[in-house]
C-alpha cells in the first residue's frame, strides 16, 4: 500500500480544533483527508454563550452538509468517513458553560456537546486549572460533575487542568479520561505541558493522550518545525506506548489577534495567562509562526 493509499483509507481524527470556523476551513478538513475532530464551541463563555455557539454550529451542519455531519457516537465517525465529509465532535475547553448547575450538562449531551475539559487554566466550580497559583484539586461539585459526565457519556478532557485536580480527576472517573490535546514538560517545562509521571498515569488507566503543535509548548517554541512536532509524538509514544496517543494539534486557523487576546487573558479580560510576544512588544499567540506554515 502506498503512502498515499494509507492516507486515503485511514480513519484520521483530531483530539482538538479551534479554529475560526467557515467553508473555508471545511473545505481544508476535507483535502487534508481529516475524518473527525473535537471542534471546540465553548471556553469563556456562560451558558447563554455556550448555546449561541451550538445553535451556530446547527446552522453550520445544514449549510454545510456536503462537507461536515455531526458526530454523536463513534457510527457517526464511520460513517463521514464513508460520506467523504469530515465529523465534527462538538467539545468544550471549560465547564463555564453549565455554571453551577449539573442537570446543565445533560441539555447540552442532548445537543450532541460530547467532549468537556474540566478547567480552562484557571479555577471554576469544578477544580483547579494549571495556571492557578494554588491548584485545590477537583472539589465536591467536580466529582459530582465527573460522575455526571460519566453517566450521559460525556468524555472529561484534563488538558489545561491543574496536575493535582487532574490526578484527582482520572482517579475519581469510572471511566477513561483525556488529554485531548498536551506536550510533555521532559522536551520543555512549562505549565501546561504533562509530566512523564501524569502522561503514564493517565495511560495507564486506559486515558487517551492527544499531542498536540502548539508552538509555545514545543522545545523550540515559534521556530519549531514538522521535526520537532514529530519529536514530540515520538517522546509520548516511547514513553506509554502507541496505543493509547494520536493527534490533537489544537489548531487555530483563521483566527484574529483579538481572538488570541480573548482566550489567552483568564476569562477572557482578567490577568494575562500566556504571553507571547514580538519584539514589538505585541502579543501575538504564535500559531501563523514557522510549524503552521510547514504543516500546511
Amino acid at each position: 500500500m502506498t503512502n498515499s493509499e494509507l492516507h486515503n483509507d485511514a480513519v484520521v481524527i483530531d483530539g482538538l480544533v479551534i479554529s475560526k470556523w467557515s467553508r473555508s476551513v471545511f473545505e481544508d478538513m476535507r483535502k487534508g483527508g481529516l475524518t473527525a475532530a473535537n471542534c471546540t464551541c465553548s471556553v469563556w463563555e456562560g451558558i447563554r454563550g455556550s448555546m449561541d455557539n451550538v445553535a451556530a454550529w446547527k446552522r453550520m451542519f445544514v449549510a454545510h452538509d456536503d462537507l461536515i455531519l455531526q458526530v454523536r457516537t463513534s457510527a457517526d465517525i464511520r460513517r463521514a468517513k464513508e460520506e467523504h465529509k469530515t465529523g465534527i465532535i462538538l467539545g468544550w475547553q471549560n465547564t463555564s458553560g453549565i455554571e453551577d448547575r449539573l442537570e446543565y450538562l445533560a441539555i447540552f449531551k442532548e445537543l450532541g456537546v460530547n467532549i468537556m475539559q474540566l478547567t480552562y487554566n484557571t479555577q471554576n466550580f469544578v477544580g483547579s486549572g494549571c495556571y492557578e497559583s494554588v491548584d485545590s484539586g477537583l472539589s465536591d461539585f467536580g466529582r459530582d460533575a465527573v460522575d455526571e459526565m460519566n453517566r450521559l457519556g460525556i468524555l472529561v478532557d484534563l488538558s489545561h487542568v491543574g496536575a493535582k485536580t487532574s490526578d484527582d480527576a482520572i482517579r475519581h472517573s469510572k471511566k477513561p479520561v483525556a488529554y485531548s490535546h498536551c506536550l510533555p514538560s521532559g522536551l520543555k517545562e512549562h505549565q501546561r505541558n504533562k509530566s512523564d509521571a501524569q502522561l503514564k498515569f493517565i495511560a495507564d488507566q486506559g486515558g487517551f493522550i492527544g499531542v498536540t503543535m502548539f508552538p509555545a509548548f514545543l522545545a523550540r517554541g515559534t521556530d519549531s518545525t514538522v521535526d520537532d512536532y514529530v519529536e514530540a509524538m515520538d517522546y509520548v509514544i516511547n514513553l506509554v506506548g502507541e496505543d493509547c496517543v494520536g493527534f490533537g494539534t489544537d489548531f487555530t486557523q483563521d483566527q484574529s489577534q483579538e481572538w488570541f487576546d480573548w482566550l489567552v487573558h483568564d476569562k477572557g479580560d482578567g490577568r494575562e495567562l500566556i504571553a507571547f510576544r514580538g519584539e514589538d512588544g505585541v502579543a501575538r499567540a504564535g500559531q501563523d509562526d514557522g510549524l503552521r506554515r510547514t504543516i500546511r
